[in-house]
């Protein structure tokens, strides 16, 4: 029989009056409803103190197995961003110049966005999120991890929320591949880039796009069965 985890009592969690309960999570939905995805970041360094902490709260995300098979780069070097920013553009211009079906880019094409990346460099903070595939044991054996996609998503949506609550912008930048980050950030093979995650304060003059503030109403995206 295989060895189980020591259990023990839910000691930390707290139930609310429905009243209560009702009023907390309207004023976190308020909250989160302010973020936006920003482009135009101030070059305001941000303290080590709240990338920490908002680290912290991505670590408590959930995950299969409980493996927690993520792995978090942060990068505030500007040689290291510049380099990060030449990597990315490289792989955008393949993406924007052939890669991108006429589809995509047509869905893109309202936020005028291009090859350019000039936030990789002006932003303070670059937070390079990594999928580990395993994990490897002291003995260097190899665990199979598993969920792991779900289980950094959920991780990476924890942090964004805890950054945004802190005051700070984001944006998600996905280019494709990522495999210059392992090199870049030493991370082993292992490891896949996942998501490069900006972050910072927004600059003054930041423009979002206006329909982009419009989210679906409640009745579009669910359902009461």
């Amino acid at each position: 029989m295989a060895n189980l985890p020591a259990m023990e009592g839910l000691r930390d969690y707290r139930r609310y009056g429905d009243a209560e309960a009702i009023a907390r999570v309207q004023d976190f939905t308020a909250d989160l409803r302010r973020r936006r995805t920003v482009r135009d970041f101030a070059a305001d360094p941000v303290p080590r103190a709240i990338i920490e902490a908002a680290l912290l709260a991505a670590g408590s995300a959930p995950s299969g197995a409980n493996q927690q098979p993520w792995h978090f780069c942060v990068i505030t070097d500007p040689a290291l961003k510049r380099r990060v920013r030449e990597g990315a553009e490289a792989e955008e211009r393949e993406f924007y110049n052939g890669r991108a079906s006429a589809e995509w880019l047509e869905a893109l094409a309202p936020l005028g966005t291009d090859a350019d990346k000039p936030f990789l460099e002006t932003a303070p903070v670059l937070i390079a999120i990594f999928a580990q595939r395993y994990g490897i044991a002291a003995d260097g054996s190899h665990r199979k991890h598993y969920y792991v996609p779900e289980s950094v998503g959920i991780s990476t949506g924890f942090l964004i929320a805890a950054l945004h609550h802190a005051g700070l912008a984001t944006l998600t930048h996905t280019p494709s591949p990522m495999n210059f980050l392992n090199r870049l950030c030493q991370r082993p093979e292992h490891e896949k880039p996942y998501i490069l995650l900006v972050a910072g304060y927004p600059a003054k003059d930041a423009q979002v796009p206006v329909y982009g503030g419009r989210k679906k109403s409640l009745g579009e995206f669910t359902s009461w069965l």
